[in-house]
C-alpha cells in the first residue's frame, strides 16, 4: 500500500514516533513508572495503583493514563503528551476523540516489546455498548501469541502474513525474513498496518484481497496465518472473525493453497478450528486437509470448547452476548450439523519434497516448555533424520534417553506384594510427552546410553530373551522410529 494509506501522515508517524520515544511510552518505560504493585493490577485490569502513580500527568503518565488505563484526560496534557505530533492530526487520524470535557483513546495504542508499538482497535470492552466495527482491526490477544510462539523462527528469505490484520505477526517476521509481505481483505486493517510498520521503522509490502488471491502464483520460504477461523453457518458479521465459508472449511482451504505458496523446504504455519462431529473421528476429518498436498503435516490441537462455550465465547469477542436470537441460531447450526465440540490449534506444513508425507494430527493439551515453534522446527528436523535412516541404518546407530526423562509406575498391593499395572514414560521438558510403555520400550530406552548402537544393544536383549536378533529388529525397528519423533530418544552424532 502507499504512503497515503496510513492513519497518519509519513511525518506524522515520525511525530508520533518521537512524542512516545521522549516520553518512554515502552512496555519497560512503563513498568519502571509504575512499579511491580501497579504493573501487576494493570494486568489484571486493576487500574487504581496506576492512576495514583500518575497523577502528576507528565507526558508518560499522560500516554500511561490515555492508553493503558483508558482513561480521558485534559486536552492540555494530551497535547503536551503528543508533541510533536499536533492534536489536530491525531484527531483526524482517530488516535484520540473528544469525550466529556477532554481527550480519550479512540484507537489501542500498545507498547510491545520495549521497542515497539501495535495500532488496533479497541476491543468491545473498553467501549460497552458500542458495535464493533466490521472491519475491527484486531490487537494482540490470545490467538496472535499462540501464533507467535508456535512460529518457526529460523532465518528466510521471504515471509508471507496471511491476514495480518493489525500487522503483529508481520512485526516479528521482519525479524528473521528478507523480504515481508502481508495481507488482508479488509482496506481498514492494511491502514492500520502500514502505520504499525511505518511506527515500528518496517517496511513490508501490503496487498488486498481474500486469503491467498492477492499472492497467487508467488511462493514465499515461510507463511503464517491467523486467519478469521470462526465454525460457524458461513455468515459474514465481522472480517476479523468470519471467513464467510461454512463450517470449518477454511482450514481446509488453507491446507489446499498451501502447496502452491511454498517454496522447496518452506513452511507454513496457521490457526485453524476444527468441528468434532458426532460419529467421526476429529483427528481423521483434519487429517483428511492434507491428502495429495504431498507436505508433512503436524496438527496440534490446544483446546477443545463444547458448542453452547464457543459460541459464547464469540459473542461475547464482539460484544453481541445480549442477543438470544443470533446465540439460537448458530447453536441450532451446531445442532443440525451434528457438531458436539470445537477444536483449536496450530497446523504446520512443510514441503518436504518426499514421496511419502508424514501426517501427524493429535492432541496436546499438556503445557508445553515454550517456545512452542523451537519443538515444532524439531519435529521436522527429526523427521529428515528418520527419513534418511533405514531399517539398516537404524540399527547401526546408537541413541541416548532424552535429558531428564522419567518412568512413572502404578502399582497395586496384592498378597504378594506391589504389582506393577502401568508403566508410563514422560519427558519433563520440551513438548512434555507422556506415553504408556510396554517392557520391549523400557528396555530399549533403559539401553539408551549412547554407546551401543542398536544392533548390538537388540542383541543383548534376544538373548535375555531367546528370541533372535532379526526377529527382535523387526518389532523394534517402527519402535525406536517412534521414540525419536517423540524426543524420548536422541541419536548420538558423532
Amino acid at each position: 500500500m502507499d504512503e497515503h494509506d496510513m492513519l497518519l501522515s509519513p511525518a506524522g508517524v515520525d511525530r508520533l514516533r518521537a512524542a512516545l520515544t521522549t516520553a518512554g511510552f515502552t512496555a519497560n518505560g512503563i513498568a519502571t513508572r509504575l512499579g511491580p504493585q501497579a504493573t501487576g493490577g494493570v494486568a489484571r485490569n486493576d487500574h487504581r495503583a496506576a492512576l495514583r502513580a500518575t497523577e502528576d500527568r507528565d507526558p508518560l503518565a499522560t500516554l500511561i493514563r490515555l492508553f493503558i488505563c483508558e482513561q480521558t484526560e485534559p486536552e492540555s496534557a494530551v497535547t503536551a503528551a503528543l508533541a510533536p505530533l499536533p492534536l489536530a492530526e491525531a484527531l483526524a487520524a482517530g488516535l484520540v476523540e473528544r469525550y466529556d470535557d477532554g481527550l480519550r483513546a479512540g484507537i489501542d495504542l500498545e507498547p510491545y516489546g520495549d521497542h515497539w508499538w501495535v495500532l488496533a482497535d479497541l476491543p468491545a470492552s473498553a467501549r460497552p455498548g458500542r458495535p464493533l466495527h466490521a472491519e475491527h482491526v484486531l490487537g494482540i490477544g490470545g490467538a496472535t501469541q499462540t501464533l507467535l510462539g508456535a512460529t518457526v523462527r529460523r532465518p528466510v528469505g521471504s515471509a508471507l502474513d496471511l491476514g495480518t490484520g493489525s500487522g503483529v505477526q508481520a512485526l516479528h517476521l521482519a525479524t528473521h525474513a528478507g523480504t515481508v509481505t502481508a495481507t488482508d481483505v479488509s482496506a481498514r486493517a492494511l491502514r492500520f498496518a502500514a502505520t504499525t510498520a511505518a511506527l515500528n521503522g518496517q517496511d513490508w509490502e501490503l496487498l488486498r484481497g481474500d486469503l491467498v488471491a492477492p499472492v497467487a502464483g508467488r511462493r514465499f520460504d515461510l507463511v503464517v496465518s491467523n486467519p478469521p477461523f470462526v465454525v460457524g453457518p458461513g455468515t459474514t458479521t465481522h472480517v476479523y472473525r468470519d471467513s464467510g465459508r461454512v463450517g470449518d472449511a477454511v482450514g481446509a482451504e488453507l491446507a489446499a493453497a498451501a502447496p502452491g505458496l511454498l517454496t522447496d523446504g518452506g513452511v507454513m504455519q496457521y490457526l485453524a478450528n476444527w468441528a468434532h462431529v458426532a460419529g467421526e473421528d476429529w483427528g481423521d476429518r483434519v487429517a483428511g486437509w492434507f491428502t495429495g498436498t504431498g507436505l508433512d503435516a503436524w496438527v496440534i490441537q490446544r483446546e477443545v470448547a463444547d458448542p453452547m462455550a464457543y459460541v459464547n465465547l464469540w459473542l461475547t469477542d464482539v460484544g453481541e452476548t445480549a442477543d438470544p436470537h443470533r446465540m439460537a441460531a448458530w447453536l441450532d447450526w451446531f445442532d443440525a450439523h451434528k457438531v458436539e465440540a470445537v477444536g483449536f490449534g496450530i497446523v504446520s506444513l512443510r514441503a518436504s519434497g518426499h514421496d511419502d508425507p508424514v501426517v501427524r494430527v493429535e492432541d496436546l493439551r499438556q503445557r508445553v516448555e515454550p517456545p512452542l515453534g523451537d519443538r515444532i522446527a524439531g519435529w521436522f528436523d527429526r523427521q529428515d533424520w528418520l527419513r534418511s535412516h533405514d531399517a539398516e541404518g537404524l540399527l547401526a546407530h546408537r541413541f541416548r534417553a532424552a535429558e531428564g526423562l522419567q518412568l512413572r509406575q502404578e502399582a497395586t498391593m496384592g498378597d504378594e506384594g506391589w504389582a506393577v499395572d502401568r508403566q508410563v514414560l514422560a519427558a519433563p521438558r520440551g513438548l512434555r510427552w507422556t506415553e504408556e510403555i510396554d517392557p520391549l520400550v523400557l528396555a530399549l530406552v533403559g539401553g539408551a546410553d549412547g554407546r551401543l548402537p542398536l544392533r548390538d544393544q537388540l542383541a543383548l536383549l534376544a538373548a535375555a530373551h531367546d528370541v533372535t536378533v532379526d526377529e527382535l529388529a523387526e518389532a523394534a525397528g517402527p519402535i525406536v522410529a517412534h521414540l525419536v519423533e517423540r524426543g524420548f530418544v536422541e541419536p548420538v552424532v558423532d
